[in-house]
């Protein structure tokens, strides 16, 4: 018998996006289930963190500039941003579009664990 947290892991996997953004969204909500035991909400997610932004901040996701770029940029994104030694725009680091990824991926954690829970009922 397969358990919640398996349900919404084959969910989230049965998405296949077409971005690299959508990608790594998609692999950050992966992370941060394979983490959680049980009570999928943001408050868990966080794991203590305040907000994403101290998530992301925080070291509780990469931590490197170059490592966030690989992961959210699409190869001439990263050619652009000079393998993340550029920051991604003028308004947000490396950091701050990490966060908005992990703010994301924890919105599509919630909307699976919804239809995980809706299944079982």
């Amino acid at each position: 018998m397969t358990t919640t947290k398996e349900k919404i892991a084959t969910l989230i996997q049965s998405e296949k996006p077409r971005s690299a953004w959508g990608k790594a969204v998609q692999t950050y909500a992966l992370e941060m289930l394979e983490e959680l035991e049980s009570d999928y909400t943001a408050a868990n997610l966080l794991n203590g963190a305040e907000n994403w932004e101290a998530y992301s901040y925080g070291g509780s996701a990469l931590i490197y500039d170059a490592d966030i770029a690989e992961r959210l940029c699409s190869p001439s994104e990263l050619k652009k941003t000079r393998n993340g030694e550029r920051q991604p725009n003028a308004r947000e680091t490396w950091l701050d579009c990490q966060a908005r990824a992990l703010f994301q991926a924890a919105r599509l954690i919630d909307r699976k664990a919804r239809v995980a829970t809706l299944a079982c009922a």
